[in-house]
Protein backbone atom coordinates (compact mmCIF):
# COMPACT_ATOMS: atom_id res chain seq x y z
CA UNK A 1 0.00 0.00 0.00
CA UNK A 2 1.15 3.47 -0.59
CA UNK A 3 1.18 6.68 1.41
CA UNK A 4 2.01 10.19 0.54
CA UNK A 5 3.69 10.87 -2.70
CA UNK A 6 6.50 8.60 -2.87
CA UNK A 7 5.56 5.78 -1.17
CA UNK A 8 7.54 4.06 2.31
CA UNK A 9 10.25 6.75 1.58
CA UNK A 10 11.16 9.79 2.78
CA UNK A 11 11.20 11.83 -0.93
CA UNK A 12 7.05 12.62 0.36
CA UNK A 13 8.47 14.59 3.16
CA UNK A 14 10.78 16.41 1.69
CA UNK A 15 8.87 17.22 -1.45
CA UNK A 16 6.01 18.84 1.02
CA UNK A 17 8.45 20.54 3.70
CA UNK A 18 10.09 22.42 -0.06
CA UNK A 19 6.24 22.94 -1.14
CA UNK A 20 5.40 24.38 2.04
CA UNK A 21 8.36 26.53 2.49
CA UNK A 22 7.80 27.91 -1.49
CA UNK A 23 3.85 28.44 -0.47
CA UNK A 24 5.40 30.37 2.92
CA UNK A 25 7.83 32.41 1.48
CA UNK A 26 5.54 33.60 -1.09
CA UNK A 27 2.60 34.68 1.17
CA UNK A 28 5.62 36.45 2.97
CA UNK A 29 6.82 37.97 -0.28
CA UNK A 30 3.09 39.43 -1.06
CA UNK A 31 2.68 40.46 2.44
CA UNK A 32 5.99 42.72 1.62
CA UNK A 33 5.83 44.19 -1.48
CA UNK A 34 2.03 45.52 -0.44
CA UNK A 35 3.55 47.24 2.88
CA UNK A 36 5.93 48.68 0.56
CA UNK A 37 3.61 49.51 -2.22
CA UNK A 38 1.85 51.79 -0.39
CA UNK A 39 4.23 53.93 0.76
CA UNK A 40 4.95 56.87 -1.02
CA UNK A 41 8.61 58.33 -2.07
CA UNK A 42 8.97 60.02 0.70
CA UNK A 43 8.48 57.07 3.08
CA UNK A 44 4.58 57.61 4.45
CA UNK A 45 2.03 56.70 2.48
CA UNK A 46 0.86 60.10 2.06
CA UNK A 47 -0.84 60.40 -1.68
CA UNK A 48 -3.26 63.07 -2.79
CA UNK A 49 -2.05 65.93 -0.56
CA UNK A 50 1.11 68.25 -0.19
CA UNK A 51 3.30 67.43 2.00
CA UNK A 52 3.28 69.62 5.08
CA UNK A 53 7.04 70.52 5.61
CA UNK A 54 7.17 71.53 1.68
CA UNK A 55 4.18 73.72 2.11
CA UNK A 56 5.04 75.09 5.57
CA UNK A 57 8.53 75.83 3.27
CA UNK A 58 6.84 77.40 0.78
CA UNK A 59 4.90 79.61 2.57
CA UNK A 60 8.00 80.83 4.95
CA UNK A 61 9.68 81.57 2.05
CA UNK A 62 7.00 83.75 0.35
CA UNK A 63 6.69 85.64 3.85
CA UNK A 64 9.98 86.35 4.18
CA UNK A 65 9.81 87.86 0.35
CA UNK A 66 12.36 85.63 -1.37
CA UNK A 67 9.30 84.14 -4.03
CA UNK A 68 6.48 86.42 -5.48
CA UNK A 69 2.95 85.15 -5.27
CA UNK A 70 2.99 83.78 -8.91
CA UNK A 71 6.03 81.60 -8.10
CA UNK A 72 4.23 80.48 -5.23
CA UNK A 73 1.00 79.64 -6.42
CA UNK A 74 3.30 77.92 -9.56
CA UNK A 75 5.22 75.68 -7.17
CA UNK A 76 2.01 74.88 -5.01
CA UNK A 77 1.05 73.45 -8.06
CA UNK A 78 3.83 71.73 -8.87
CA UNK A 79 4.20 70.02 -5.70
CA UNK A 80 0.40 68.90 -5.68
CA UNK A 81 1.29 67.35 -9.59
CA UNK A 82 4.19 64.96 -7.88
CA UNK A 83 2.23 63.62 -4.73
Amino acid sequence: MMYGWAGNGIGGWIAMALVMMLFWGAVITVVILLVRGNRGPGGGGSHGHVPDDAERILNERFARGEIDETELNARRTALRRRT
